[in-house]
């Protein structure tokens, strides 16, 4: 799996930098609150591509915990940031999907940290 966290983190933190884009040259017609909130999913969305690369570069070491870290990063990234640009972008609410998202993002700091903490050593 430390091949997928590596390569989806370098796709979340490429569309990052593209989202962070847009937000500054092409959406300046948002209201200011919508353009503030695109902003804060943005921020989540790049520390969030740093953790899955975190979790590819641990994973040999973290073992399943350290993926079962990549998979709520990588969904949470997906529910939260996309229902936060849903809202802001297209005025669409779907429901908890943020909320679920951003449980899943906190859960994948938890079990990163818990798999530093359980991890025998390896040489």
């Amino acid at each position: 799996m430390q091949r997928v966290w590596i390569g989806f983190g370098a796709l979340v933190g490429l569309s990052t930098v593209a989202m962070a884009a847009i937000a500054a040259h092409g959406l300046t017609a948002l209201e200011p609150a919508a353009l503030q909130s695109v902003h804060s999913a943005v921020e989540m969305q790049g520390w969030h591509a740093l953790a899955l690369l975190a979790c590819g570069l641990w994973a040999p070491r973290g073992g399943a915990l350290a993926d079962w870290a990549g998979a709520a990063f990588s969904l949470g990234i997906v529910l939260f940031c996309g229902g936060v640009y849903a809202v802001a972008l297209f005025d669409v609410r779907l429901g908890m999907m943020a909320p679920a998202g951003g449980v899943l993002l906190m859960l994948g700091w938890v079990m990163l940290a818990i798999s530093a903490v359980i991890t025998t050593r390896r040489p």
